[in-house]
C-alpha cells in the first residue's frame, strides 16, 4: 500500500512539473508571437520576400517589436505581408515609414526591418499599408563578389605581364628602371633642361629690367615710338632715293651712261644665249635602241 501511494505521489509531481513547463513554454512562445499584450497590424507588399517566413521577427531601430503574421501571394508580381507589432511602438512608426527584408547575420534567418519615417508625419494606424524597399538578394551579392574576384584576377594577370615587361622589355620605362646608361642620359637631359630654364629666367629678368634695346623695344613706349619714326623716315628716304635714280636715268647728262650700261647687259645676255645654243647643237643625238635593232634585222 505504501509503495502504491509513493508511486502516485511521484506521478503527480511529474504531471505538475510537466504542466508547469508547458505553461512556461506557451507563455514564451505567445510572448514571442505577441499573443499577450496590445498589438496592431501593418501590411506591406513585396515583389519577392526572399525566403521570409511566418514567425520571423520584425525589427524597428534594431529592436524586435513584432513578428510576421501572414504571407499571402496576391499575384505573380506582388506578395502581401501582414505584421503584428507591439502597440507601444505605434507612435514611433510614421505614415511614410517603409519595410525592407534583411538577414539576421550573414547566414541567419530573414528579418523584416521597419525604416522610420519623417518625424513630422502622423503615426500609422491599425491595418495601414506601408511602402516597401527591394530586398538585397544573396544571389546579387554573390554575383557582385564573383565580378570583383574576376576583375581582381584580370588585374593580377595584367600586373604580372607589366612586371615581366618591366624586367625584360626595351621600353623607355623599363630602361629608366634597369638601364643605368639611359638613366644617366635622362638625368643629364633634365639637368640641361633645368640650366636652360634658369638661363631663360635670367633672360626674362633682364627683359623686365628695361635696360637693353630689346627690353626697351618690348616695354618702353617712348623707345618704340622713336623706332617707328626712324623706320618711317628710312622708308621715306628709300622712296626718295628710288625717285632720284629714276630722274637720273632721264637726265641728258647721265642718259648716255645708262644706255651704255643697258646695251652691255643686253650683249651679255645674248652671248649667254648663243653659248647655250652652241652647246645644244654640239651634243650628239640619242639613238633609239629599239629602232636600231629593227633596222639591223
Amino acid at each position: 500500500m505504501k509503495n502504491e501511494s509513493g508511486f502516485t505521489w511521484k506521478l503527480g509531481m511529474f504531471v505538475v512539473i510537466g504542466l508547469a513547463l508547458f505553461v512556461v513554454t506557451i507563455y514564451f512562445v505567445g510572448k514571442q508571437q505577441n499573443l499577450f499584450g496590445s498589438t496592431f497590424q501593418l501590411q506591406t507588399k513585396f515583389k519577392t520576400v526572399s525566403g521570409l517566413e511566418v514567425g520571423n521577427n520584425v525589427r524597428f531601430s534594431g529592436i524586435n517589436v513584432g513578428t510576421v503574421k501572414d504571407i499571402e501571394l496576391v499575384n505573380d508580381t506582388a506578395v502581401l505581408v501582414t505584421l503584428v507589432i507591439k502597440k507601444d511602438v505605434q507612435r514611433f512608426i510614421k505614415s511614410d515609414a517603409a519595410a525592407s527584408i534583411g538577414s539576421d547575420g550573414l547566414m541567419g534567418d530573414k528579418v523584416l526591418t521597419l525604416i522610420p519615417g519623417t518625424f513630422s508625419k502622423p503615426p500609422v494606424k491599425d491595418n495601414d499599408q506601408i511602402a516597401s524597399r527591394k530586398a538585397v538578394e544573396m544571389e546579387d551579392v554573390m554575383s557582385s563578389v564573383k565580378t570583383t574576384v574576376d576583375n581582381a584576377g584580370i588585374i593580377s594577370a595584367q600586373l604580372a605581364e607589366f612586371s615581366y615587361k618591366m624586367n625584360n622589355g626595351n621600353g623607355a620605362l623599363s630602361k629608366l628602371v634597369t638601364d643605368e646608361q639611359f638613366s644617366s642620359s635622362l638625368k643629364s637631359t633634365l639637368t640641361n633642361l633645368q640650366t636652360s630654364s634658369n638661363e631663360f629666367a635670367k633672360f626674362t629678368t633682364k627683359m623686365n629690367d628695361g635696360k637693353g634695346a630689346l627690353s626697351k623695344l618690348v616695354s618702353d613706349e617712348k623707345f618704340g615710338k622713336t623706332l617707328d619714326s626712324t623706320m618711317a623716315n628710312l622708308q621715306s628716304g628709300t622712296k626718295g632715293l628710288s625717285e632720284n635714280m629714276e630722274a637720273a636715268q632721264h637726265n641728258f647728262l647721265l642718259k648716255g651712261y645708262f644706255k651704255k650700261k643697258k646695251k652691255a647687259e643686253a650683249k651679255k645676255q645674248a652671248e649667254i644665249k648663243k653659248q647655250a645654243e652652241s652647246k645644244r647643237k654640239n651634243t650628239p643625238p640619242v639613238i633609239d635602241s629599239v629602232k636600231l635593232t629593227t633596222k639591223g634585222e
